[in-house]
């Protein structure tokens, strides 16, 4: 059966019911495969509401395309190289033909289906838009109102129209967010998978990568207050930050003259350096904190310190490189608590880098790593390795990379021990 034509480009004001469509005479004039072109063409302006008059064109056409469109209009269209049928003409056919009485529109809807206007689709995809959008809405109403400013933004910035795609799947997606983040942050802290596989029943829905995943950790960092930041370490610390430990046993630090624990105790006592996991440092921090905490970047000084100083050593931590979440989870609470940071690192672009690493998520004074030390440092070692790599900037001494650059050597920690066990010793 027939749908009512649309005949608005007539100027129609009242609607009337449909007359019969032939459809055998349109299918044989207007449906075959020689003129969906030319049906596609009307479809498209019936969807925008726009007339159904004047010419529609068609580039390069065939011949049997130009065979229909002669067919069609019972003359040539025309010979160039473009093929060019005027609607109004169709249309004209269509009605004195009495194949369809109420023309174009109605022949098209015959021929192809209900046409349905942009602007409705439109308001339907975002009415389900707003109706996606609900979860954020109720998790904000029930318990979570920090969370709103988050919740706009990640709207308004299309984040999650551009990771689920569809209005159905963003309500998936946003249930499912909503009802992570109010169990957030986990007390006592869990492992990740484990916390993933009671929520979702799968222990990898919040891999790295996957959309739920992204959704929940920037909802974390709005919880958390947790710095922005990328990469395998930063994604580690931050589920940390709010109870959920991602290869809680493999994040290590290591320790020298640290108390607060049973095992620390031992360990300061016997001299001995300890290495705490992100588990452990999430669970059960240090019940206590120095006043001073020195940090360092690589083990040799951890391990000479350990070696000269022994049970006399004062706290130190030893980042081993790049700090790891358990190293940052360690020296958060530290400062947190009242401990001063006093860092030390290479002088070198890659330890520069390192250092300000650290500096934007954990606060710390230089300990013997300012442009006077690198410079003092120089002198005292003649031999030392050309610098390399690519210049970055240094926060704590803006003219430590001036430094750094006219000397043109790198210093390591190594080549300094003396100093700092001399400071650590006092």
């Amino acid at each position: 059966m027939s749908e009512p034509a649309d005949t608005s480009e007539l100027g129609d004001t009242h609607r009337q019911p449909a007359a019969p469509v032939d459809r055998d005479r349109l299918t044989r004039l207007l449906g075959g495969p020689d003129l969906a072109w030319l049906i596609d063409r009307v479809r498209r302006r019936m969807a925008r509401d726009e007339p159904l008059t004047g010419p529609v064109s068609l580039s390069a056409p065939t011949a049997a395309q130009r065979a229909a469109a002669e067919r069609l209009l019972g003359r040539a269209p025309g010979a160039g190289r473009a093929l060019s049928v005027r609607l109004d003409a169709v249309d004209a056919v269509l009605r004195r033909s009495g194949i369809s009485p109420d023309g174009l529109a109605a022949a098209v809807t015959a021929l192809t289906g209900h046409v349905a206007r942009l602007a409705d689709v439109r308001e339907r995809e975002e009415r389900a838009w707003r109706d996606a959008y609900a979860p954020l809405d109720e998790l904000i109403r029930t318990g979570r109102p920090e969370l709103a400013d988050w919740a706009e933004q990640i709207v308004s910035d299309g984040l999650v129209r551009r990771i689920a795609r569809t209005p159905q799947a963003a309500k998936r997606l946003l249930g499912d967010t909503a009802k992570a983040l109010r169990r957030l942050p986990a007390e006592p802290a869990v492992s990740l998978p484990v916390f993933s596989n009671v929520t979702f029943g799968d222990a990898h829905a919040l891999d790295d990568g996957t959309p739920l995943a992204t959704l929940v950790l920037s909802g974390v960092r709005t919880l958390t207050g947790f710095p922005d930041g990328g990469g395998a370490e930063w994604r580690r610390e931050a589920w940390a930050c709010a109870g959920l430990l991602k290869d809680a046993l493999s994040s290590t630090v290591l320790t020298l003259g640290l108390r607060g624990s049973t095992a620390l105790d031992w360990s300061t006592d016997e001299g001995e350096p300890a290495v705490l996991t992100l588990r452990q440092l999430t669970r059960r921090p240090p019940r206590t904190a120095s006043p001073v905490v020195r940090v360092c970047e690589n083990p040799a000084v951890l391990a000479t310190a350990a070696d000269t100083l022994g049970a006399a050593c004062p706290p130190l931590v030893c980042l081993q490189g790049q700090p790891s979440a358990a190293a940052l989870t360690l020296l958060r609470h530290l400062h947190a608590h009242g401990s001063t940071l006093r860092y030390h690192g290479d002088f070198d672009w890659g330890g520069l880098r390192i250092a300000s690493a650290l500096l934007r998520r954990v606060p710390w004074h230089p300990w013997r790593y300012t442009a006077a030390d690198y410079r003092a440092a120089v002198a005292a070692t003649p031999l030392a390795s050309p610098l390399t790599g690519t210049p970055t900037t240094a926060a704590w001494d803006p003219g430590l990379p001036a430094a750094l650059t006219g000397l043109g050597v790198r210093i390591e920690e190594e080549a300094v021990l003396d100093d700092l066990l001399a400071d650590l010793g006092q």
